[in-house]
């Protein structure tokens, strides 16, 4: 990462006020970047955007629906990015059931919204569209490449599966011959400070822990590419530097994730936790669930040869520095602070 490259760059966010969209800002805003965001308020309370005094660095933030076109096209319009992160999403399996029409409407709708307002931007040089490993059809013997088809069972993974469609057919009809080099990113399970969304494993943990009660675990044999928020974020901003700098030759898709060997189950997860956090173990939730994948992994060869990008936290060090955070907070400390000093070890591991 060059963080010349960065230093008064014009960046617009969608879903800034997310986890990860928290955590790219605060890197961007470290480097230097201009940085306006575009989003609904913080998702849950705490929120890693209130908590990491987020909004302070930023340049400007709208507070607004991805699916009104008018706001959003105008504030990036205002804006005058030059690099856009598309991450606004609704990012739940579990809540695509309960609501797919919503998550149908937001992952998609929202995407086609964004790729029309870039499209006539006079200013935007390239965009990345985070997706999900989510996106590919449910293969459950090998990790996924970029080539494999895309599909999807439940609403929320085809409707990640569709926004990865949609920005192909804008990139080949539109982008081909001018405009935004335009790339989407797909990423693991990510984990990390400053995480508080419901049915996630990590905080879902760390909630049990608080009320002195065993997690209720709904898969713990299913596998999962866990990774530190920072590792795909990383590959983000990697990317947008060679769309911006070379263009075509960095369009299509993109995966980010661990080595094969550091996908682990979720009971790994939540036994390692167990015994980190002197927890009370943990308990299968033996209800009747709807369908989630058994086994999710990503081949990052492309990302790693195309890109040099490659992982920098093993799993250990990742839910390690995931527990420091919690434990920052829990003391009072100055999580702005403490989170760039995280970014700031990110930068410097081998």
């Amino acid at each position: 990462m060059n963080t010349t490259f960065w230093r008064d760059r014009r960046v617009f966010i969608t879903g800034h006020t997310g986890f990860k969209g928290s955590w790219l800002s605060l890197w961007l805003q470290r480097s230097g970047a201009r940085v306006y965001g575009y989003s609904l308020s913080p998702p849950t309370s705490p929120n890693m955007y209130t908590v990491a005094k987020v909004a302070k660095g930023m340049t400007n933030s709208v507070i607004a629906d991805i699916r009104d076109y008018g706001r959003m096209s105008e504030a990036l319009s205002e804006s005058s990015a030059e690099i856009v992160f598309h991450l606004a999403a609704q990012p739940l399996v579990r809540q695509g059931y309960a609501d797919p029409a919503s998550t149908l409407a937001v992952n998609i709708l929202g995407t086609v919204n964004l790729l029309e307002a870039v499209r006539h931007s006079n200013s935007v040089r390239a965009m990345v569209n985070v997706t999900t490993d989510k996106c590919y059809e449910d293969l459950t013997d090998r990790p996924c490449s970029e080539d494999d088809p895309l599909g999807g069972v439940d609403p929320y993974s085809c409707s990640k599966a569709c926004s990865e469609l949609v920005t192909v057919a804008y990139r080949k009809s539109f982008y081909s011959k001018k405009g935004a080099a335009v790339a989407t990113a797909r990423a693991g399970n990510v984990i990390g400070g400053g995480d508080w969304a419901s049915h996630r494993l990590i905080p879902d943990i760390f909630r049990a822990i608080e009320s002195g009660e065993s997690p209720y675990l709904r898969s713990p044999g299913a596998i999962r590419p866990w990774q530190h928020a920072l590792e795909p974020l990383h590959g983000y901003l990697l990317l947008a530097e060679r769309l911006y700098e070379a263009g075509e030759e960095y369009t299509g898709a993109w995966n980010f994730g661990p080595p094969d060997e550091e996908a682990m189950t979720v009971g790994w997860i939540a036994d390692w936790m167990d015994e980190r956090c002197r927890g009370a173990g943990w308990r299968t939730d033996t209800g009747d669930h709807p369908h989630e994948s058994r086994y999710l992994g990503l081949d990052s060869g492309k990302a790693r040869e195309k890109l040099a990008w490659r992982p920098r936290w093993s799993l250990d060090r990742a839910l390690d520095k995931t527990i420091e955070w919690r434990e920052k907070w829990l003391n009072g400390d100055d999580m702005l602070a403490f989170t760039l000093l995280q970014i700031d070890d990110y930068e410097k591991s081998e």
